[in-house]
C-alpha cells in the first residue's frame, strides 16, 4: 500500500517514503527525508534535512524534527539524524541533526516517548525504551542509556551522560553524569538511591536488587571506605560477575569531563 497524503502537505518529490505512511494536513517534508513503513505524522509536522525515521513512529504536532541545530558553529555541514522504530513524538517536540563537532549524528532509539515540548539537541544519542517527558530538554552531546526516564520541566548538561534505567525527577538540572540505576532529585541534581520501582517494572529479580543495593552503599554509603575509584574496586571484588553491576562499573570507569552526580554531603558518599 502506498502512501497517504492530505492533499495540503509539502512532500518534496525526492523524500523517500515507505509502504503505508500517513502524512496528515499542513506537513512538510524535505528531500533528505527517510519515511519508514506505517510512518505517521498527523499534522502540522515539520520533518527537514538528512533524517531516517524507523518503522510505525508517528509524530504529533508542530513537532520540528532534523532542522538545523542551535549551534553557532554548525556551518551547514551534511550532519544527521537517526530516529528509531516504534518511538512517539508528541507535540512541539524538537530534535536537531549532529554537527561536525559531536560526530555528525544525534541519534533517538526505538520505542521512545518524548512528551510535549521535549527538546534533543545535536549530537546526543539517546538510547530506546527512554521516556522524556513533558518539557524535558538535553543540551548538546548528552547520550541517555536504555530505559532512562527523564522528568517534566528537567534539563540536563551538554556532554553529560544518563545511564540505563536511571530516572531523572521533575524539575532537576542535571550537570554531572547519572550512574545506571540511579535516581536524581533536587533544583541540582543529587543521587538518591537507586530507581528501584523501575527495576522492579522492568523485571529486576530479588537476588540482581539485593545485589545492586549492596553495591550502591559500598560505592556512595559507606563511610572511611576510600575514594570511588577504590570503592570500584571493592564492588569489582565483591560482584565480579554480575553483569548489571559490571554496566554499574564500566560506567563510573569510563571519566568524563563532567564528572558523577553524587548524594548531598552527609547522606553518603
Amino acid at each position: 500500500m502506498g502512501a497517504k497524503i492530505h492533499p495540503s502537505a509539502a512532500v518534496d518529490p525526492k523524500a523517500a517514503l515507505a509502504a503505508n505512511v500517513e502524512i496528515g494536513p499542513f506537513c512538510s517534508v524535505g528531500p533528505d527525508v527517510e519515511l519508514g513503513e506505517g510512518v505517521v505524522l498527523h499534522s502540522h509536522v515539520v520533518i527537514g534535512g538528512r533524517t531516517t525515521i524507523g518503522p510505525r513512529t508517528a509524530f504529533f504536532p508542530f513537532s520540528s524534527i532534523g532542522l538545523p541545530p542551535q549551534d553557532l558553529k554548525y556551518k551547514g555541514e551534511p550532519s544527521r539524524l537517526v530516529i528509531g522504530g516504534g518511538t512517539t513524538i508528541r507535540e512541539s517536540v524538537t530534535i536537531n541533526p549532529g554537527t561536525e563537532g559531536g560526530g555528525m549524528l544525534t541519534r533517538v532509539g526505538d520505542n521512545c516517548l518524548l512528551m510535549v515540548g521535549a527538546h534533543v539537541a545535536h549530537d546526543c544519542d539517546v538510547g530506546s525504551n527512554v521516556i522524556m517527558a513533558n518539557n524535558a530538554t538535553l543540551a548538546g552531546h548528552v547520550v541517555v542509556g536504555d530505559y532512562a526516564v527523564i522528568g517534566g520541566l528537567s534539563a540536563v548538561h551538554q556532554f553529560v551522560r544518563i545511564g540505563a534505567h536511571a530516572m531523572i525527577g521533575g524539575m532537576t538540572g542535571v550537570d554531572h553524569d547519572v550512574i545506571p540505576y540511579g535516581s536524581v532529585l533536587g533544583e541540582r541534581g543529587r543521587l538518591a538511591g537507586l530507581n528501584m520501582i523501575g527495576l522492579k517494572r522492568r523485571g529486576f529479580n530479588r537476588e540482581q536488587l539485593h545485589n545492586l543495593r549492596a553495591a550502591y552503599r559500598v560505592l556512595f554509603e559507606e563511610a572511611g571506605a576510600g575514594t570511588v575509584v577504590e570503592r570500584v574496586d571493592l564492588v569489582v571484588k565483591q560482584f565480579g560477575d554480575d553483569a548489571g553491576i559490571g554496566d554499574l562499573v564500566r560506567f563510573i570507569r569510563s571519566a568524563s569531563s563532567r564528572g558523577l552526580t553524587l548524594p548531598k554531603p552527609g547522606n553518603g558518599g
